[in-house]
């Protein structure tokens, strides 16, 4: 990692209360958002044969700091869906989400990936969000209305990270 101090690494067993914590303290993701992200935590730590998803978790002096969870897409060739990305709240503007998206897309390259997809939330509260995924290099491909709820749109993006 550019940063002294910052490091990306595999998920470990102690991780999962601080990750929790970190998810919570957000304020973005309601409580079935949550027990899906720490479902998503458990089967990497209870399942290490699994290939569905892989989580990196980003740690500054011993503390967690960010995590991302990606996994290929079934029934594709090279693409990969980004399921979660978050960056305790207390250390946006750093670029800690940025060096985990990149790490994601080193990952994906080095597992001969091609495409990376995410799904957000068309909210206000995800405005950030979407500009952090702008910010990034992802384009808009997609939006559909309604899908989360009557008010809450679908919003898709996508990055080709190799050919």
């Amino acid at each position: 990692m550019d940063d002294v101090g910052l490091r990306i690494r595999p998920l470990d067993p102690s991780d999962r209360a601080p990750l929790l914590a970190l998810i919570r303290e957000t304020g973005v993701f309601n409580e079935e958002e949550i027990a899906i992200a720490l479902e998503l935590i458990d089967i990497v730590l209870g399942q290490p044969a699994q290939r569905d998803y892989v989580i990196r978790v980003c740690e500054e002096h011993g503390n967690v700091t960010g995590y991302y969870c990606i996994g290929p897409t079934p029934a594709t060739v090279g693409t990969f869906d980004l399921y979660w990305i978050a960056v305790d709240p207390a250390l946006h503007g750093r670029g800690i989400g940025s060096q985990l998206m990149r790490h994601a897309e080193e990952y994906v390259r080095g597992a001969r990936g091609r495409l990376i997809i995410l799904e957000t939330s068309s909210r206000p509260l995800y405005e950030p969000t979407r500009r952090f995924y702008a910010s990034n290099g992802y384009t808009q491909l997609a939006r559909i209305a309604g899908y989360y709820r009557p008010d809450d749109d679908l919003v898709m993006f996508g990055k080709y990270v190799s050919q």
